[in-house]
């Protein structure tokens, strides 16, 4: 079980190469510039929902890229508190820039 933190946008090999290694026991938790991959009807988006892992966008980041009303009902909006939740629920992390 990994927590996948993802800060590369969707054009980066950072996130192909994430959903490469992402199992189903995984979660990615979207940040940064990879907020973009949650936007609704983009192919980044597409390609992350049939990953089949469970992801969560960083609602700070989300509402700094002016995004929060385009993210997919299919990712989970969290706050810092939820972050550090998730932290402790997954025993090891994977940062992807």
């Amino acid at each position: 079980m990994v927590l996948h933190t993802l800060s590369a946008g969707p054009d980066s090999s950072a996130f192909s190469d994430c959903l490469r290694v992402a199992s189903a026991d995984d979660a990615i938790l979207l940040m940064g510039n990879g907020v973009y991959i949650a936007v609704e009807g983009t192919q980044p988006c597409s390609d992350l929902v049939a990953a089949k892992v469970k992801t969560f966008v960083l609602e700070a980041d989300a509402r700094a890229a002016g995004i929060t009303d385009r993210i997919s009902s299919l990712v989970s909006v969290v706050d810092f508190d939820r972050f550090v939740e998730l932290s402790e629920q997954f025993p090891r992390q994977l940062a992807w820039y």
